[in-house]
């Protein structure tokens, strides 16, 4: 900085002088105006104003080297700063220059990818809206929207490749939790009516009249995503698992492992496919579809149940009709257990009872029962068939009259049969499972099972991942391995922040970590500061909790972040 005067026909100003460079080219910026010679000469306190000016420029400059100079500037456009440190710790830098050097495209597929993830995480949205957003990074994209579309077919053909390495290189820097692997099946919906290739009509939750595409994802033990596969719509989810766990022992290498799934994937081909080679299952059982032995001895609360660590039985019902005993047992998890043999395959049956689950489930029950009879107050004349879960389950339909002839109108009221027959199995839970831990540890690994649903439902409601307006079932499976990498990225990023913040909260930060540029100087955080943030700053090389960062400082912070 230097002290610029100018003088007029009855006055002389004192400016602070900068030389800068903007995009490219030097130019001077007015940091400071001192003021007139009569303003300075009060500022110098008797001091001669011109000495005064000098040094107080030479003042700045020391206080610039030491980074704790207050800067006048008019404010420019917004900018974010993209985290490159989970990006690059994972390799994926480095996968990209390897697909790279096999196809010898021209593109730089590293930007690309790396603005995808970003852009899902950040603000998703279409790959048009993708890269006009992505000039919002501090870090402006070197590619044109044809550029994406060709990345898309590469990152499509090499998902696999992607999936493996990125497992090989996480094990750089962390131990993974591959012992036991969470599989769970979900749809994603097109804005696309004609079936196509991946896009079919399929079995949905929602009932949607547009085609779907399903999806398997493998977690390990950690909630962390391992792999995942695209499958047509109208595709049984039971099949979907073998494949990509046999894509997990071929590539990853791993061949020992516990899968837990739901009882929807628990087919008796999957079961028998993780009872060899060292692999073991453990699934959700549905009380309800067991063979009336087994449901006759599981819905038996009088005897044999027990609490972990102690041989004492104890009588379900009993305790049920004392309110004491239920406070007493409130938080407690009851449990028995019986060795059956099924479909050829020997199997542990562990079924369990809480007060705290029937609670919940009388409580869902009873909300549901308040809904169906206010369907039936309403005289709806057509009230449905009922869907699975759906409250009209508990609604039942007379057709006659009470002289057996057939009625002119339908008459609807409580079904108190199905009701109570739904009670019965109120705080009671099953699985199966081929291994021979203690009951405690394989409760412990299923009640894992909500991470894997919490990360469809991050991907479908934080990542926007549906609905998918692509339909080349490349574009379409490359768009799913994007979304894959994101919450990979994301996982990981939970991890470092010791999971002391929500998904919801963490995504909300990030979204507002915005700096604004001041062309030829640096950039100011326009983020309000937070524990997380501080924690963020903690835990990783980023830290740009200071009233402005000049463009050196940002380079190292870029550097850092992609060692």
């Amino acid at each position: 900085m230097r002290l610029t005067i100018t003088k007029s026909k009855n006055s002389e100003s004192f400016f602070v002088i900068k030389s800068v460079t903007i995009n490219g080219k030097r130019t001077s910026k007015v940091i400071e105006k001192l003021g007139n010679l009569e303003e300075v000469t009060l500022k110098a306190q008797g001091q001669n104003p011109y000495v005064w000016a000098k040094q107080y420029v030479e003042l700045l400059n020391k206080e610039e080297k030491e980074n704790s100079s207050d800067i006048i500037l008019k404010l420019s456009q917004s900018k974010k700063l993209k985290d490159n440190e989970q990006y690059t710790k994972l390799g994926l830098n480095k996968i990209c220059d390897e697909i790279t050097d096999k196809y010898q495209f021209k593109y730089d597929l590293n930007s690309i990818l790396s603005r995808l993830i970003y852009g899902r995480i950040i603000y998703p949205s279409s790959k048009l809206k993708t890269l006009e957003l992505s000039k919002n990074f501090l870090e402006q994209p070197n590619f044109e929207l044809h550029d994406i579309y060709r990345a898309l077919e590469v990152i499509a053909n090499e998902s696999d490749f992607i999936q493996s390495e990125l497992y090989k290189n996480s094990l750089n820097f962390m131990k993974r939790n591959d012992r036991v692997l969470y599989y769970d099946c979900t749809n994603f919906f097109f804005e696309i009516e004609e079936e196509s290739g991946l896009r079919q009509y399929g079995k949905s939750k929602e009932n949607r009249p547009t085609p779907i595409t399903k999806m398997g994802l493998f977690l390990d033990g950690d909630g962390i995503p391992m792999s995942l596969g695209i499958f047509a719509g109208n595709t049984n989810e039971q099949i979907t698992m073998k494949p990509l766990e046999e894509k997990i022992i071929k590539d990853f290498h791993s061949s020992k492992f516990v899968v837990c799934t739901d009882a929807g994937l628990a087919s008796n081909t999957n079961r028998k496919f993780n009872n060899i080679s060292g692999r073991s299952f453990i699934t959700t059982q549905s009380i309800k579809k067991l063979k009336s032995h087994l449901k006759q001895w599981a819905l038996d609360l009088t005897s044999g149940w027990k609490l972990y660590g102690s041989d004492k039985t104890y009588n379900i019902s009993k305790l049920r009709e004392n309110e004491e005993l239920m406070e007493q047992y409130h938080d407690k998890t009851f449990y028995k257990e019986k060795w059956i043999k099924e479909n050829g395959i020997e199997q542990r049956l562990i079924v369990t009872y809480s007060v705290k689950y029937q609670e919940y489930q009388k409580n869902i029950r009873e909300n549901q029962i308040q809904r169906a009879q206010k369907l039936i107050d309403k005289n709806s004349k057509k009230i449905g068939k009922p869907k699975q879960n759906d409250p009209k389950r508990f609604i039942s339909t007379i057709s006659i009259t009470p002289n057996g002839e057939v009625a002119e109108e339908n008459h609807y009221e409580l079904n108190y049969d199905v009701i109570n027959e739904e009670a019965k199995y109120d705080g009671l839970y099953a699985v199966c499972t081929n291994l021979e831990d203690n009951v405690q540890d394989i409760i412990k690994i299923n009640h894992r099972r909500w991470e894997i649903e919490e990360s469809f439902r991050l991907m479908k409601s934080e990542f926007k991942s549906r609905p998918v307006y692509l339909s080349r079932d490349d574009r379409i499976k490359a768009h799913f391995t994007t979304c894959f990498l994101a919450l990979t990225i994301f996982r990981y990023l939970e991890k470092i922040l010791d999971e002391k913040f929500t998904a919801e909260k963490i995504i909300d930060t990030l979204r507002n970590y915005n700096f604004r540029n001041f062309p030829g100087f640096g950039y100011v955080p326009l983020y309000t500061s937070s524990n997380l943030i501080h924690t963020l700053h903690e835990k990783t090389s980023i830290n740009t909790n200071y009233e402005i960062l000049n463009y050196k400082k940002f380079k190292i912070i870029f550097k850092e972040t992609k060692l």
